[in-house]
C-alpha cells in the first residue's frame, strides 16, 4: 500500500481537472479524494497498490 498527496497547480479549476482524476483514481481501485483549494490549485489524496498510485501520479503530471 502507498499513499500520495499531490498538489497540482496552472490551470486546473474549470476544466474538469477534479472529476478526470476522480474517475482515473477510480479506474485504478485507489481511495482518497481529490478537491478544490483556495489558492487555485487542486488538492489529491490517493491510497491504494504502489504500481496504481504510481500510473495516477504519471496521469496526473499531464492532466485531462
Amino acid at each position: 500500500m502507498k499513499a500520495c498527496r499531490l498538489r497540482i497547480y496552472g490551470r486546473v479549476q474549470g476544466v474538469g481537472y477534479r472529476a478526470w482524476a476522480q474517475t482515473q483514481a477510480a479506474a485504478l481501485g485507489l481511495d482518497g479524494f481529490v478537491r478544490n483549494r483556495q489558492d487555485g490549485s487542486v488538492e489529491l489524496l490517493a491510497v491504494g497498490a504502489i504500481e496504481a498510485v504510481d500510473l495516477l501520479i504519471t496521469a496526473c503530471r499531464s492532466g485531462p
